[in-house]
């Protein structure tokens, strides 16, 4: 049977709004209290998600998390019915607002770790929903997670979903965020690389501040969780540099498609490296990952690229793909492509025929990009044979009808802007469910949203 990757982008959430709720996310912290356009977002990821389908990939959805979130505001005291709940808020407490209608879970590449069924013990797909513990705004987001994949990856035949790990610091798990797979082709046996930023012991902050989101602990058991030989396991340390310039995730400073690790020359620890991190001792690194993989090392030194100028135009945030006559392509945010630095970067990638990397398109994805969010946050990539395809539920493969239907639901139910006052307005809770609720009829996934129990 044929395996392909599967790019499931998170669909923006009607409350879309930017809260500056990510320390040690640059974005994030510069762009907090700003308006927003949900219905602009929402419509810029739509845009994504048709010209991957356009381009012969396949290419999925995930919907987005309710908000505010019932759960959240009834276990706080407010009530569990969230508009009642919201006017509560908005009297007594209205600071927890942003927390509690965060659209962070658009960032599906935090969503899941995933194993391939060509690498687990069981010969099943494994989904492990991440905990997200390092901000409060996201924690509340694994619960979610894991009901919406169990009603997506049903049939026990083919896949397992985990819970998040426990919720503690010791076992903070960002997703796919911090790890790759590492194989000749989507379809054959591959190598997982976890990326984490200190042991469970360590503090959570680098010296400078700045957290450390990831645990080795964490990453160990998500690989024991999905059943992956210990020799297709490799657990390598982010360097705190990269942290402290704004790499809270391990996909902003590299990107891994099959056999091609594209990422700074900085992304990895020093000492892992055994010398200093020349572009030379980084490539050898990186290479020796894998024993069943030919990889190919691209790193981009830091007299090419800063590691400034990397997270501010999300560089390695890019998606890189494999079309389907076999060349890869850059789908890259156009900040990418307006920093000079980063684009002449891609420039000389693309002129190298010593590489897989053919081209490079670049996307308007700004609404995602100020909350801190590139292309590849913006989805979980899911390697599925074609019975695994079959075996998926609810109308999640997109074609071009669903593209159009969910571009004309968003036009009826979502914002052109949302600022942090509206975030205590009732209404906007109200209308949050009802479009929520019509979405999973149009997904045909039935109750998955608190609010529907």
């Amino acid at each position: 049977m044929t395996a392909r990757e599967v790019n499931f982008d998170g669909l923006v959430g009607p409350t879309h709004n930017y809260g500056g709720l990510s320390f040690g996310n640059k974005a994030s912290s510069g762009n907090a209290k700003a308006d927003a356009n949900p219905r602009l977002a929402a419509h810029q990821g739509i845009a994504k998600m048709r010209s991957l389908l356009d381009a012969g990939l396949i290419q999925g959805v995930l919907p987005p998390h309710s908000r505010p979130h019932g759960p959240t505001l009834d276990a706080l005291g407010f009530g569990r019915e969230p508009v009642a709940a919201v006017e509560r808020l908005r009297s007594t407490a209205p600071e927890l607002a942003p927390q509690v209608s965060s659209a962070s879970a658009m960032w599906a590449a935090n969503a899941a770790t995933v194993a391939p069924s060509t690498d687990t013990v069981d010969g099943r797909v494994h989904l492990t929903a991440a905990n997200l513990v390092a901000n409060t705004n996201r924690s509340i987001e694994g619960q979610q997670t894991a009901t919406t994949l169990r009603a997506i990856f049903a049939n026990d035949a083919h896949f397992a979903v985990h819970e998040p790990l426990p919720a503690t610091l010791a076992f903070g798990d960002e997703g796919a965020a911090n790890h790759s797979r590492l194989a000749n082709d989507h379809g054959e046996p591959g190598t997982h690389v976890f990326v984490y930023g200190r042991r469970a012991d360590e503090p959570f902050n680098t010296t400078d501040g700045f957290p450390r989101r990831q645990t080795l602990q964490a990453s160990e058991a998500v690989g024991r969780l999905h059943g992956i030989d210990a020799d297709r396991q490799r657990f390598v340390r982010q360097s705190a540099i990269a942290i402290d310039a704004g790499a809270f995730h391990n996909d902003v400073v590299a990107v891994v498609n099959e056999r091609v690790v594209l990422c700074h020359q900085d992304a990895y620890e020093a000492a892992e490296l055994g010398s200093e991190p020349s572009i030379e001792r980084v490539a050898q690194f990186v290479a020796g990952w894998s024993a069943n993989t030919s990889v190919v090392p691209i790193v981009v030194g830091r007299d090419e690229v800063s590691l400034d100028e990397a997270v501010d135009s999300y560089l390695f945030n890019s998606q890189l793909i494999t079309r389907p006559d076999g060349t890869m392509v850059v789908i890259a945010p156009s900040e990418a492509i307006e920093t000079l630095a980063t684009r002449a970067a891609l420039d000389r990638i693309t002129a190298d025929g010593g590489n897989p990397i053919a081209s490079v398109e670049s996307f308007d994805l700004r609404q995602s990009m100020r909350n801190g969010g590139g292309p590849a946050c913006l989805r979980l990539r899911v390697v599925l044979n074609d019975a695994e395809r079959a075996a998926l539920s609810g109308r999640v493969l997109v074609d071009h009808e669903l593209l159009d239907e969910l571009s004309e639901w968003v036009d009826r139910h979502y914002r052109s802007s949302i600022t942090p006052t509206d975030l205590l307005d009732p209404v906007l809770a109200d209308e949050s469910m009802r479009a929520l609720d019509e979405l999973t009829s149009i997904l045909a996934l039935g109750s998955i949203y608190p609010f529907q129990v």
